[in-house]
């Protein structure tokens, strides 16, 4: 036995006392130790491994019986507090000197090896040549190293994926003090010419952005469209992320492209003349002054030809997911029932099909349901079904298979009522999730990518298997780099191979698999609209059907609107919330400056100098279309005082305003309010916009009225006279009974006259 092999020996019983040691601690539940080991294949700086280890690059990833020379390069840097003396960089082998190695067996395997956080015996034995010499590090201080490994000395056995770990030492090797600082793990497939039956591996390429085309358009012939600025420019140019995501999917035929076709329709308006919102200016009428030229016209003429050119690709398959990607799982748990919804739904899936067809010219899938990131639960999957989807893609933690279960089944699953669901391998997917901007994250996700499908693919060999691989819709140009290029190495290798999402979905099912989902993630639901958001969107619906009623030329609103509306629940938003609030705010604020373009301007106090004239109310069109199908109603508050004639149409070129004439006539002196309300006419007519109050001013009446009101006051000053004659005649006599009715004589019908022309009790009558 060798020096270093005896070490490594040595080192290993020291690392079992260790650990028996921890497993002490972790019983009584040390925080410490808890918070280590969060982080796989990593060491933290600690006093007995304060080296912190990356494996950069593996070179080449998959090795084979021809492969000469596996080459091994990263990183070693000293967390700890004191220097290293004489560290070293070497490679393990996963057996003992003269023994075939054997490959990990089960993913459980993959698995304990990824999150294993200390060097130990389990790691193999340490080559004594490559080495590479890092010399001393002081504290803070790295150094790369590249080991080149002849493949024979690793010993690798069977086909299969095998631990690759590299650890670093100090001191000279024959030392007896000599001990690991720390290590680095990840994975090796190794293959054979007798290669198992490949597994079928649909892939899905996201071809999305946040909505960009507001609900404005220039009011000029051509409708000159508006975006909310020119992000896409950026995204759609050499390097950004939607150039090079369409760039990279081109080289791999087979991709399922999953397309927003209200990106398309962003993408196609920068083909022309278009127009962006300047900051502020959201709610505002589109104009000159407050939009500047776009300057993409060059750049998404471009990126659309090459989409066109790649999905045509043989073997590829399109998705249209309705359009602007509606927010499936927020309408679930927080818009079900709103007026409307549902129609809105069954119209995004609709019209995202047909327009993804047109701007692609090719044939799409439509009816496929992509709830945020994948995460399913009955609520979710009942508004898909109304949606009109018929597939699912599910995120595996919502639908996880039995511990019993002991191979990976295929991805398809039948929920039940005619909903199919293809479920992402949550292992596979999850390297992917996020932004490979380094090598040495490139290298572990890469590395176990090919590990996980390698040994899914030898578990039942004689068996044809299907997966599916989910990206976040937010997929960057170098995850999507990293994607591809494993893809393409496990196509090389033979164990896989990349197919449509149509072919996955029509696989046949496996009965153990998992069908009823999980509890819905509170972490997820957090991120939702909320059903005050949510309601606010559909409440523009009825607006705007009130504004389209009036409109001359009602298409030039009713497209750009409804498609603004769906952009406001787009799935979109979850990466950018507060740019989703003022998408919708924006929306929602337009819209309103729209139905109030069309008004009664507030008025003031209105004098009306006698008992009839005519009363003048003034109506305004700040559109650049006619209007018409609108009337305006006058009421009165009091119409036994002043009342006044019957509703006047209103018909309104563009940027006109109008003065209509009611007639009015008035019973008597002082001031009434009056009301000034437009209705749209019809059938399922109603009330436009805000009604507008103010004050009639009676300041007299005619000579006729001035004489039914003399004439009462002349017949009560006879009346009183006659009385007070009759009372001096009966001077003499006995009072009568005060409260003896008195009897009926000729007279007794002006009393009851005077009563009924008192002025005061007529002004009290006419009040009501």
């Amino acid at each position: 036995m060798s020096d270093r092999t005896k070490r490594t020996a040595h080192t290993g019983q020291r690392l079992a006392a260790l650990l028996a040691g921890f497993a002490a601690l972790v019983a009584t539940g040390t925080p410490a130790l808890a918070a280590g080991a969060a982080r796989p294949g990593l060491l933290t700086a600690a006093p007995e491994y304060p080296a912190s280890v990356t494996i950069n690059t593996v070179s080449p990833s998959v090795a084979d019986q021809s492969t000469g020379t596996v080459t091994v390069t990263g990183t070693v840097t000293n967390s700890g507090g004191s220097a290293f003396k004489s560290a070293h960089a070497a490679v393990r082998k996963p057996s003992p000197d003269g023994r075939k190695s054997l490959p990990l067996q089960t993913r459980s395997d993959l698995n304990l090896v990824a999150i294993r956080n200390s060097p130990g015996s389990a790691d193999g034995i340490d080559l004594a040549a490559p080495l590479d010499q890092l010399g001393d590090l002081a504290p803070g201080q790295s150094k790369s190293f590249k080991l080149e490994v002849p493949t024979a000395k690793l010993d690798l056995g069977e086909a299969g994926a095998y631990e690759l770990a590299v650890d670093v030492w100090e001191g000279n090797e024959a030392a007896e003090n000599s001990h690991p600082l720390g290590i680095a793990r990840t994975f090796l497939p190794y293959n054979t010419p007798a290669s198992p039956l490949a597994t079928n591996v649909a892939a899905l390429w996201p071809i999305t952005h946040s909505p960009e085309l507001v609900a404005q358009t220039m009011q000029d012939a051509e409708q000159t469209p508006v975006l909310r600025d020119d992000s896409l420019t950026k995204d759609l140019a050499p390097g950004g992320r939607l150039y090079e995501l369409v760039n990279t999917g081109a080289g791999l035929p087979g991709l399922t492209w999953m397309v927003d076709p209200d990106l398309l329709d962003a993408v196609y308006a920068m083909t022309r003349n278009y127009r962006v919102q300047k900051p502020g200016t959201q709610a505002e009428t589109a104009t000159n002054d407050n939009t500047v030229p776009g300057g993409g016209k060059a750049v998404a003429t471009a990126w659309l030809a090459a989409l066109r050119t790649a999905v045509a690709t043989a073997g590829s398959q399109v998705v249209a997911l309705p359009y602007a990607d509606p927010d499936l799982a927020s309408i679930a748990h927080n818009g079900v029932g709103l007026p409307g919804m549902d129609t809105a739904l069954r119209k995004a899936g609709t019209v995202g099909r047909l327009t993804a067809e047109g701007r692609l010219a090719t044939d799409v899938t439509a009816g496929v349901a992509w709830p945020y990131d994948g995460y399913l639960d009955q609520a979710v999957g009942q508004v898909a079904q109304t949606a009109g989807d018929g597939v699912v893609l599910v995120n595996g933690m919502s639908l996880p298979d039995p511990a019993s279960l002991r191979y990976t089944p295929n991805a398809v699953r039948k929920l039940g009522n005619g909903l199919t669901a293809v479920v992402a391998d949550p292992v596979v997917s999850e390297p992917f999730q996020h932004d490979l901007s380094t090598p040495k994250d490139v290298t572990a996700a890469t590395q176990r990518f090919l590990a996980e499908t390698m040994t899914i693919t030898q578990q039942q060999p004689q068996d044809q298997r299907s997966l599916l691989v989910m990206p976040p819709r937010e997929l960057t140009a170098a995850t999507a780099k990293a994607l591809a290029n494993a893809l393409t190495q496990a196509q090389n290798g033979k164990w896989l191979q990349l197919v449509k999402l149509d072919t996955v979905a029509q696989a046949q099912p496996n009965p153990q698999a998992a069908t009823n989902p999980a509890d819905y993630p509170a972490g997820v639901r957090a991120s939702e609209l909320d059903g005050t958001e949510l309601g606010s969107v559909m409440s523009m619906q009825g607006d705007l059907d009130q504004l389209l009623r009036i409109l001359t030329q009602p298409q030039r609103v009713r497209s750009p609107f409804s498609a603004a509306m769906l952009r406001s629940m787009s799935t979109a938003w979850r990466a950018d919330p507060a740019a989703g609030d003022d998408y919708r705010a924006g929306v929602k604020k337009y819209l309103y400056n729209l139905i109030t373009a069309v008004k009664v301007p507030k008025k003031s106090v209105i004098t009306l100098p006698g008992d009839s004239g005519t009363l003048l109310v003034s109506v305004k069109n700040d559109l650049t279309q006619a209007v018409g199908n609108l009337e305006l109603r006058l009421t009165s508050v009091q119409p036994n005082r002043l009342n006044v004639g019957p509703p006047e149409t209103v018909v309104l070129d563009a940027s006109t305003s109008r003065t209509l004439r009611f007639p009015a006539e008035a019973k008597v002196n002082g001031t009434v309010q009056m009301t000034a309300q437009l209705y749209t006419t019809g059938p399922g007519g109603g009330p436009y916009g805000e009604a507008v109050t103010f004050n009639v001013d009676v300041t007299s009446v005619t000579q006729g009225v001035l004489y039914v009101i003399g004439g009462g006051v002349v017949l009560m000053l006879l009346a009183g006279g006659r009385f007070y004659l009759q009372r001096k005649k009966r001077a003499g006599e006995p009072e009568e009974d005060p409260d003896a009715p008195l009897e009926p004589g000729p007279d007794a019908a002006y009393g009851a006259s005077a009563d009924a022309t008192d002025p005061a009790a007529g002004d009290e009558k006419v009040g009501h």
